[in-house]
């Protein structure tokens, strides 16, 4: 299938070469932000990883991350499947999860906020690809986490710093340039109190550790169970009214 003219640069960038450093990670989606035009609603999720990717590389807990070595491979780790679910679905590739799917189809639907495109995308990307990134990661590094673990204690205090960033992040997202407001705030309650980025990220960091004890046919089973779930929550996202 031949990348439309529109996403060509688009898929120039998220189809480059792998990042290895979280410098790479945070460069990669710079060029995607200035690859899409404010009226394309993955913006504004890539927008908001953005940000979040940026605060919580700047800003490790008092006396430093228990083993930062794990955190920033699940960072770059994370973001590949990202950056592989976005080739892929410029590309027609019909293996891409549904989860992505659902925001892809949408980015240019008028009457959607932004915010609610940034929250749909992360409901995608953690819902559906962190436990499959925990599980990658843990791989590479030769660790099976447990609770109270360095590893464990690292991921809930992400938990904490994107719990105290979400509101007002997202209430950045609904601003122009010039600070003033451009779209409904108000939203952001609803979605919070909708969609919990760390409810979420707990469920997987639970889903990962069921996945290790499933094999063959109840693995896949599971995976698209999560994948089909995690659509449905996203489409319910981006109908919010």
């Amino acid at each position: 299938m031949a990348i439309a003219q529109a996403d060509e640069a688009l898929y120039a960038v998220v189809s480059g070469q792998a990042p290895t450093t979280i410098g790479d990670v945070i460069a990669i989606m710079q060029r995607i932000d200035q690859a899409l035009p404010d009226v394309d609603g993955l913006k504004w999720f890539n927008r908001m990883y953005l940000m979040v990717t940026q605060t919580v590389d700047l800003n490790p807990p008092d006396g430093g991350w228990k083993d930062a070595d794990w955190l920033l491979a699940l960072d770059i780790v994370f973001a590949g499947f990202y950056l592989r679910a976005i080739a892929g679905y410029l590309s027609g590739d019909e293996t891409v999860p549904i989860s992505w799917q659902v925001l892809m189809e949408a980015r240019h639907t008028p009457g959607i906020d932004r915010i609610q495109f940034a929250v749909a995308g992360m409901n995608a990307h953690i819902n559906h690809d962190l436990a499959l990134a925990l599980l990658a990661t843990d791989a590479l590094k030769n660790v099976i986490p447990a609770p109270g673990s360095p590893q464990y204690l690292d991921y809930q205090a992400v938990n904490g710093l994107l719990d105290s960033l979400m509101p007002s992040e997202l209430t950045m997202l609904a601003t122009d340039t010039l600070g003033v407001l451009a779209q409904d705030t108000g939203k952001v309650g609803r979605l919070l109190a909708f969609w919990d980025i760390c409810k979420a990220r707990n469920l997987a960091w639970d889903f990962a550790d069921h996945l290790r004890g499933l094999t063959g046919l109840s693995r896949t089973v599971a995976l698209n169970a999560q994948d089909q779930m995690t659509g449905v929550i996203g489409r319910a996202v981006l109908a919010l009214q």
